[in-house]
C-alpha cells in the first residue's frame, strides 16, 4: 500500500505561466533548460507542471552512461524532452525521494512510494494531484517513473468514445442490480477508465458502492476505496470476503487474477450484487475460457455474466492540423472487406480519411489525445449453453459474430471513415496486421 508522504503547493501564478508557455515538448524542454540552475524544488515543480500542462500520464527518469534522459508519456507514447548532467539529476533524485517518502541510502533494490501536487484554482480551491513514484536500480544509477494520477482524467461515459448504440446498452446494463460486467484488455488500455465512468454514471446517495484496487488509481467522491497490501495479507480475495460482509450494491474488483477472487466474484454476482471487474485477454471473447482456465465452475460463469467488453486506445488525430484525402484503392478495399457485414455501413465512396501532418499542437506527433475501441458481448441462453461445454475461444467468437458483435477493428474502421483516427493507429493497437 502507497502511502502519500508530502505535497507540494503550487500557487495560481505559477501554474497559469506555465499552462500558457508550454504547449508543446519543445516548449517544455526550453522552459527547463532556462531554468536548469535555480535550486532543485523549484526543478522538480517545473518539471511536473510541465507534464501536467501537457497532459502526461508519466515522467521518466532514465540514467544512461553520460547523461540523465527526460521523458514523457503522451497519448501511451514516450517522448525526449531533454537531457540532465549526473550531477543535477543525484541532487533531483535526492528530492524526490525526500518527497515520495523513499530511503535516501538505499540504491540497490526497488522502492515505491507517493506524494502529492496541489495546484490552487481561480476559486481558491486546490486541485490535488497524486504523483506515483518508483525507483528502480539500473545500469547506471537509479531509474524513477513518476505516474501522474489526475483527477480531471476521470471521464463520464460520454468521452469514452464509444458509438450510441454501445453507449446505450452499457448504461442499460450497468443499471442492472445484479449480475458480472467484464473489461478486457493489456495494460494501459483504458479499462481502468472505463470502469469508473460507470461508477460515476450509476453513483448516487442510494447504493452503496465499494472498490478493491492495486492501487487506487483515483479518488471517486460517495464511493468506499480500498487498496490490496499483500504483505499485511489483504490481497483481492480477502479483501471481497469482507467486501461482500459491507451490504453493498456495486463491487469494483480491480483484476481478476485467481480461483479464489474469480469464485467470489461471480458468487456475489449470483446472490444480488453488480460486479465490474478486468481480465488480461486479448479479446472479449477470451474472457470467458480465461475464467475456465483459473478453475471457475462454467455453471456457474453464464448466470453470472450481464457483458464482456474488450478495449484498446487509439490516438484521434489533431484537429488543428490533420487534413483529409481519398483512401488508395487498396485502403477502400479493405474497408470495405472489413465493414461488409456491419448493418447499416457507413461507407460512401469515395471513402475519405484523415492524414496526418504535425504542428506545435501535438508536439509534432500529428495525434492528440486519445480515446476507446470496443466489442462487446452480452451472455444470452445460447452462450450460456456453450459455455458449459468449456468451449475455445473460435467457438464463441463463432456465435458472437453470429449475434452481431461489431469488433475492436471494425469499430477503429468506423472511427477511420470518421476522420477520428487512421488505418495505422487501428492496426498499431490491435492484432490485426
Amino acid at each position: 500500500m502507497v502511502k502519500i508522504t508530502d505535497k507540494i503547493i503550487i500557487p495560481l501564478q505559477i501554474s497559469e505561466q506555465m499552462q500558457k508557455a508550454i504547449k508543446s515538448t519543445a516548449d517544455f524542454k526550453a522552459e527547463l533548460e532556462k531554468n536548469i540552475n535555480e535550486e532543485t524544488t523549484k526543478i522538480i515543480e517545473k518539471v511536473l507542471l510541465g507534464a501536467i500542462s501537457l497532459s502526461a500520464s508519466d515522467i521518466h527518469f532514465e540514467p544512461r552512461e553520460e547523461d540523465i534522459r527526460l521523458r514523457i508519456r503522451l497519448d501511451g507514447m514516450l517522448h525526449d524532452v531533454m537531457f540532465f548532467p549526473p550531477e543535477t539529476y543525484r541532487l533531483l533524485l535526492s528530492r524526490i525521494k525526500l518527497l515520495a517518502g523513499l530511503k535516501l541510502n538505499v540504491h540497490n533494490k526497488p522502492q515505491d512510494g507517493s506524494f502529492s501536487i496541489a495546484i490552487q484554482t481561480k476559486t481558491n480551491k486546490e486541485q490535488e494531484i497524486e504523483i506515483r513514484t518508483s525507483a528502480l536500480p539500473a545500469d547506471f544509477g537509479e531509474s524513477v517513473v513518476m505516474r501522474i494520477l489526475n483527477p480531471e482524467s476521470l471521464k463520464s461515459m460520454e468521452e469514452l468514445g464509444l458509438r450510441q448504440d454501445l453507449l446505450e446498452s452499457f448504461k442499460k446494463e450497468i443499471k442492472k442490480p445484479n449480475g458480472m460486467i467484464i473489461v478486457t484488455g493489456p495494460t494501459g488500455s483504458g479499462k481502468t477508465t472505463t470502469l469508473y465512468a460507470f461508477l460515476k454514471y450509476i453513483q448516487n446517495p442510494e447504493i452503496k458502492i465499494i472498490t478493491i484496487e492495486d492501487p487506487i488509481e483515483y479518488r471517486l467522491d460517495g464511493t468506499s476505496q480500498t487498496e490490496v497490501n499483500p504483505s499485511q495479507g489483504y490481497d483481492f480475495a480477502s479483501g471481497l470476503r469482507s467486501i461482500v460482509r459491507q451490504d453493498p450494491d456495486v463491487i469494483l474488483v480491480g483484476e481478476i487474477r485467481d480461483l479464489e477472487t474469480a469464485k467470489i466474484s461471480l458468487q456475489a454476482a449470483l446472490t444480488g450484487h453488480l460486479v465490474f471487474s478486468t481480465l488480461h485477454t486479448n479479446d472479449a471473447a477470451g474472457a470467458i475460457p480465461r475464467l475456465i482456465s483459473l478453475g471457475s465452475d462454467p455453471i456457474n460463469i453464464g448466470p453470472a455474466i450481464n457483458m464482456v467488453i474488450a478495449q484498446r486506445l487509439v490516438r484521434r488525430v489533431c484537429k488543428k492540423c490533420a487534413g483529409i484525402r481519398e483512401a488508395t484503392p487498396e485502403e477502400s478495399e479493405e474497408i470495405k472487406r472489413v465493414m461488409k457485414n456491419i448493418p447499416n455501413s457507413i461507407v460512401q465512396e469515395p471513402i475519405k480519411m484523415a492524414v496526418i501532418k504535425g504542428c506545435k499542437e501535438c508536439s509534432f506527433t500529428g495525434y492528440k489525445g486519445r480515446q476507446g475501441i470496443f466489442e462487446a458481448f452480452l451472455i444470452n441462453d445460447q452462450l450460456e449453453s456453450l459455455i458449459v461445454k468449456k468451449p475455445a475461444v473460435p467457438e464463441i467468437k463463432k456465435i458472437i459474430a453470429e449475434n452481431g458483435m461489431i469488433t475492436m477493428f471494425q469499430d477503429g474502421m468506423i472511427k477511420v471513415l470518421e476522420q477520428i483516427t487512421t488505418i495505422e493507429e487501428v492496426k498499431r493497437v490491435t492484432s490485426e496486421n
